[in-house]
């Protein structure tokens, strides 16, 4: 499928250790303060929400890798997220994968658009979204 766009990865190293870094993204109260409101429990195979713009989008658990990765479905689109945290002394590198994505042409009905403009709005957005968790870590 080579029209089928590629997975969107960020990656930044966090002045934190692993372990404060992990307690951020795998609790509800955590992934809220630098990402989105939800009801997330650190239990494979738990459905929760995101209230995203577009509304709230349906999530299910796939892994726990408790302090190395969390991933999970998101909406309704075939979408996946990872969140990857490796230990690096004092410090802790994440990188976030969100994959899934459709074909490029393809639309996404919540938001009428096709699965470029998405990948591209959210491409950049995942950067500034890294970063607030980058900030919401290290205060």
């Amino acid at each position: 499928m080579e029209n089928t766009l590629q997975d969107i990865k960020q990656t930044v190293v966090i002045e934190a250790p692993i372990q404060k870094v992990w307690e951020q993204v795998s609790t509800a109260n955590g992934i809220a303060a630098w990402f989105m409101p939800n009801d997330f429990l650190a239990e494979v195979g738990h459905e929760f929400h995101l209230q995203s713009p577009f509304g709230p989008s349906p999530c299910k658990v796939t892994e726990i890798d408790p302090p190395n990765r969390l991933s999970f479905t998101w909406d309704t689109e075939g979408w996946f997220v990872s969140f990857i945290l490796k230990e690096l002394g004092e410090k802790t590198e994440f990188t976030l994968i969100h994959g899934g994505w459709k074909q490029r042409d393809e639309l996404m009905e919540k938001a009428n658009e096709k699965a470029s403009v998405i990948h591209g709005r959210m491409s950049g957005r995942w950067i500034g979204i890294i970063e607030n968790l980058r900030r919401t870590v290290e205060s």
